[in-house]
């Protein structure tokens, strides 16, 4: 299981710059220290029995010029491999997420290139709860070299595409634990050293309900079956007395290049009593051969007075048959300038 992140891992550079005057130089930067523990505490496979004790440092920034061209980047340090046994803040490595240039288009646009994250799905973003997006995780898009562009419409929403393949470059390595080097003889969909991959997606909001409808297509790698198609919608809505619910589906032919088709579907629903939020999270990944992981949480989260989260959940995960009770505690340390 990936360690989730409870709050936004921070949103990409471009898009913090977007709506900014390019008139004016201006730097943004941001980031966030997340400090936990995952435990099974509970299995009918005695080995699943591990914990893990991490860290994950996330930092951001993008410098704007006079003329609305800018840099930005993102910086993340974690393990950098799963857990197989109990550890603490084992193979620990950072990296660079992100690295590139972009650049206004009249008012309303922002093409970037390089090291990116195109847009696909939001679950990750737009669930609360310690283990809200666990499973959607599995199809988040990152680590891309590509090009992007993201184009608002007054009212309307927000167009974002782009063309991109999985990072083969010096940036896929990382340093104190070092992950290796990509390279496209790895295989795995999307995975081609060309700009033969590609994503889409819609954005918009009416009133408190928000939206999205996504698609990408994903070139076969070395050694894979063929290519992956995917389509992914999702909506939200805020009322007034404080729930906010969010639903994302997400549907795939040939999985990361196998013959996997897979579905994902996550339902979120998270209530704001002051500085306490309790949510809950029902997800399914379906996979042809690997079968049904179903998981089931119930999650808290307190703020405290100086922007610090401090959060806890307990969860049911089905993986096959398999039922597994985790346990997930963390701290969150937000910051910027």
């Amino acid at each position: 299981m990936k360690k989730p992140t409870t709050l936004a891992i921070l949103a990409s550079a471009p898009a913090l710059l977007l709506a900014q005057p390019v008139v004016a130089q201006s730097f943004e930067w941001e980031g966030e220290i997340e400090i936990g523990n995952e435990q099974i505490v509970s299995s009918p496979v005695a080995a699943n029995e591990i914990r893990d004790t991490y860290a994950i440092m996330t930092f951001s920034g993008a410098y704007t010029f006079g003329n609305g061209i800018g840099v930005f980047s993102t910086l993340t340090a974690e393990s950098l491999t799963d857990a197989t046994a109990d550890r603490s803040f084992d193979d620990f490595g950072a990296y660079i997420e992100e690295l590139g240039l972009f650049f206004a288009v009249g008012q309303s646009a922002t093409v970037s290139l390089g090291k990116l994250h195109p847009v696909f799905g939001s679950a990750w973003d737009n669930t609360a709860g310690f283990f809200g997006g666990t499973l959607a995780e599995d199809y988040e898009l990152i680590e891309q070299i590509g090009i992007l562009a993201d184009v608002q419409f007054d009212g309307a929403g927000t167009l974002s595409f782009g063309v991109f393949y999985a990072d083969d470059t010096g940036l896929s390595r990382s340093v104190g634990f070092d992950r290796g080097r990509n390279t496209v003889a790895a295989g795995g969909a999307g995975n081609t050293g060309e700009l033969d991959n590609f994503a889409i997606q819609w954005d918009g909001e009416v009133g408190d309900t928000y939206y999205q409808i996504g698609a990408r297509h994903l070139s076969a790698g070395v050694g894979d079956v063929d290519d992956e198609q995917g389509l992914v919608v999702g909506i939200g809505h805020s009322f007034d007395s404080g729930l906010d619910m969010f639903g994302e589906v997400a549907r795939f032919s040939n999985f990361g290049g196998t013959v996997d088709d897979a579905t994902y579907v996550t339902l979120n629903a998270a209530y704001a009593i002051g500085e306490v939020t309790l949510s809950g999270t029902l997800a399914q990944a379906d996979l042809d051969t690997s079968g049904e992981t179903k998981l089931a949480s119930l999650a808290a989260e307190y703020e405290l007075q100086n922007g610090w989260t401090v959060g806890g959940a307990l969860a049911r995960v089905d993986n096959s048959g398999v039922k597994d009770t985790v346990i997930g505690i963390n701290l969150i340390l937000p910051f910027g300038g």
